[in-house]
């Protein structure tokens, strides 16, 4: 099996980090696997965990009153899901559970904040492809709402 510093490399959001950096993070993560309809996170729930997906695929929902849940995101492999680890309260935002076998690197979202301010270049090397993943995340959001909502 693969050591974790390699299986942090080869996911999208680390890859090309240098194996120091890889090796510093090795301490937050640990592998994880969903069965499908078994949720990773809850809304209201402590943001506790980064998942970085490595294979399957992930619904990420709203509840919506008088409507139930409403799916807004789906994340397959090399995708991220939880953010709400970054800002404080710590609080998920939303739903997210698994669509089929979900395998992931669950990244401890309090281990991983330690680290981004014990090496602030680690943190800015981390916050930096973290940003980059949200942009592209809202740039698709805004696409859908303008399929959904632009004129005809």
């Amino acid at each position: 099996m693969k050591e974790m510093s390699e299986i942090l490399g080869s996911h999208r959001l680390l890859a090309g980090m240098s194996s120091a950096e890889l090796d510093f993070l090795v301490g937050c993560a640990r592998l994880v696997s969903f069965t499908p309809g078994q949720l990773l996170l809850r809304e209201g729930d402590a943001a506790d965990t980064l998942y970085l997906v490595r294979r399957g695929h992930v619904a990420v929902d709203v509840h919506e009153p008088g409507r139930g849940s409403m799916v807004i995101e789906t994340v397959g492999s090399g995708g991220v899901v939880g953010w709400s680890w970054i800002i404080a309260p710590y609080r998920w935002t939303f739903d997210a559970r698994a669509i089929d076998a979900v395998g992931a690197v669950a990244i401890d979202a309090a281990c991983l904040r330690a680290k981004l301010v014990a090496d602030p270049r680690f943190g800015v090397a981390v916050l930096t492809r973290v940003s980059s993943e949200l942009l592209s995340r809202l740039q698709s959001t805004r696409l859908r709402l303008l399929d959904l909502y632009g004129a005809p």
